[in-house]
């Protein structure tokens, strides 16, 4: 039964809350042992230099976007409010703005996303099992539906349960990633960051349809220009990439 909080020592349990402190934990850990054995060309004050761009790059993207979302629902619910808000999309974008930025203040030219991508996927994944068991008390859950999907999420209706189809997608995302990570020798540096941005930030771009959003100009959400915006921003791997399909299409 949804949202689950299941109660220890008399104390109700925050899932949701809990697994989002475990997906930054496990998320950290991870990117340490794939740093580790990889033959980073980053030194570790660089590397500092961009996490501290990352972080506050997050921080302040992911609360302008949540807020964006619904700006006179969060308004009325006041600053504290709006300060506790935060998506993740906006956390990931802002966190490519930051890395750039502190890259260009330090001088880096090494592309330094690749080493994050497996992290980040798992640590999405994890917190995405947090918003499934939270219900309808995040604002990951779908439209009514009567599609055989459909879950009750804590309010009696059947809707499509996004944050379960978010898992499963990462799921695969996260595998193939791997597989390609393994591979990471054939690719130039930051091409698995990217494969991971414009593969997320499509699918959450179709996702968003069937969400109960507040949709803005021409039916399109806050969420969905940035997903737009971000598919600008890789335009060029994109060309590449169908170049490349193209010529293997016709080889075929």
């Amino acid at each position: 039964m949804l949202p689950f909080e299941p109660i220890l020592f008399g104390i109700k349990i925050n899932v949701h809350l809990l697994l989002e402190y475990l997906a930054f934990f496990v998320g950290f850990r991870y990117y340490i042992v794939l740093r580790r054995k990889s033959n980073d060309k980053i030194s570790s004050n660089n590397r500092l230099s961009i996490l501290i761009g990352a972080v506050f790059g997050a921080l302040f993207f992911s609360r302008l976007i949540a807020f964006l979302e619904n700006p006179e629902l969060h308004c009325q619910q006041g600053w504290l409010h709006i300060l506790n808000n935060k998506t993740i999309m906006g956390g990931l974008f802002g966190g490519l703005l930051g890395v750039e930025l502190s890259k260009k203040i330090i001088g880096e030219k090494q592309s330094s996303g690749d080493l994050f991508t497996l992290p980040i996927i798992l640590g999405i994944l994890i917190g995405r099992i947090g918003c499934f068991l939270a219900g309808i008390k995040e604002f990951t859950y779908g439209k009514e539906t009567s599609f055989i999907l459909g879950m009750d999420l804590g309010d009696g209706l059947k809707r499509h349960p996004i944050a379960l189809y978010e898992v499963f997608f990462l799921l695969f995302l996260f595998f193939y990633v791997l597989k390609l990570y393994q591979k990471k020798s054939m690719f130039e540096n930051g091409t698995l960051f990217k494969i991971f941005m414009i593969t997320y930030f499509s699918f959450r771009f179709c996702i968003e349809f069937i969400k109960p959003n507040t949709f803005l100009i021409l039916g399109l959400s806050s969420i969905q220009y940035l997903c737009l915006i971000c598919l600008v921003y890789y335009a060029k791997t994109i060309k590449k990439g169908l170049v490349y399909a193209r010529k293997k299409l016709y080889v075929l």
